[in-house]
């Protein structure tokens, strides 16, 4: 009997939907055994491509708060079938699953389809995505869902090259190489060569064990994190939490707070982030063991 498989995603940009089909390649491509299914997650009020500026600083508070929108339900086909395994494609807004992902998660459809099922989360992002997976995990957890792998395709750049290059994507729609900045987003060698992670995903999988499928992608490159970030990360999530709680409490100040928010990221990015790197070098020798630990952890799959 054919092993059921669904591919859960939504792209914007198409990159994550590119991402999410060559690692299904290996299960594709052996047709007699697996039924291969796609579940693009789609918004009733979808957001545009590329962004006005407005809109995607407007899009914070909501994005980071995980407050969901109205999704358009999966196919009967879909709801109605048991699945075996399935590969979990998402993308980062603001430290956070983005909307159209947390609103999946919070639709009725989500335990249905996901509860008791094998999933292998899969992250397309620019590069911070580390305490996202932390959040997602919580969701995969409540919905009863089992966790069996991740894999965090990242743009490679450094930090502030990245910056220019995601606005630049987000706010044009131009992704190419341009002037002195490269391209944006994960490479397109890294997304083709991402076959492989479907192919050690399907290895284990067709052995019936999914219990190493984590280590041998942490060996094969799927997961890399960078100490520094997750130190962005977690006073990022801090900052955010007063701006976002802020902006939606006051509502009738939204447009003015909004503004302010944007000129406060920027000025976190270009000013408060090297202070927060300089500090992260100092440290490194005190606090190397620590930071190996969770290292370890977040190349991992368990919750805390």
């Amino acid at each position: 009997m054919k092993k059921n498989i669904l591919i859960i995603y939504y792209s914007q940009t198409g990159q994550l939907e590119e991402i999410v089909k060559n690692i299904a390649k290996p299960f594709e491509n052996k047709k007699e055994e697996y039924d291969v299914t796609y579940y693009n997650i789609q918004l009733k009020e979808d957001f545009p491509f590329p962004w006005p500026g407005d809109v995607f600083f407007n899009t914070f508070p909501e994005s980071y708060l995980q407050i969901p929108k109205e999704i358009f339900p999966p196919s009967e086909e879909i709801l109605n079938k048991k699945y075996d395994l399935v590969l979990f494609g998402y993308q980062v807004w603001y430290l956070t699953p983005s909307i159209p992902i947390i609103s999946f998660l919070k639709s009725s459809f989500a335990e249905k389809i996901l509860k008791g099922t094998d999933v292998v989360t899969i992250s397309g992002t620019r590069n911070m995505w580390m305490l996202s997976q932390e959040k997602l995990k919580v969701y995969l957890k409540d919905l009863g869902a089992k966790l069996a792998g991740n894999i965090a395709l990242v743009d490679r750049h450094d930090n502030y090259t990245s910056v220019l290059t995601i606005l630049r994507w987000l706010t044009t729609g131009q992704k190419e190489k341009s002037g002195m900045l490269p391209a944006a987003g994960v490479s397109d060698e890294e997304i083709s060569g991402s076959v492989k992670y479907g192919s050690i995903i399907e290895k284990h999988f067709s052995s019936g064990n999914l219990s190493d499928l984590q280590p041998d992608l942490v060996k094969n490159g799927a997961v890399e994190i960078r100490a520094f970030l997750v130190r962005v990360e977690k006073v990022g999530n801090k900052i955010f939490t007063i701006w976002s709680n802020l902006i939606i409490k006051k509502k009738e100040k939204r447009p003015l707070l909004i503004k302010f928010f944007k000129v406060y990221l920027m000025a976190a990015i270009w000013i408060i982030s090297p202070i927060v790197l300089v500090l992260h070098l100092l440290t490194t020798p005190i606090f190397w063991s620590k930071r190996q630990k969770q290292k370890r952890y977040l190349q991992g799959i368990n919750l805390k």
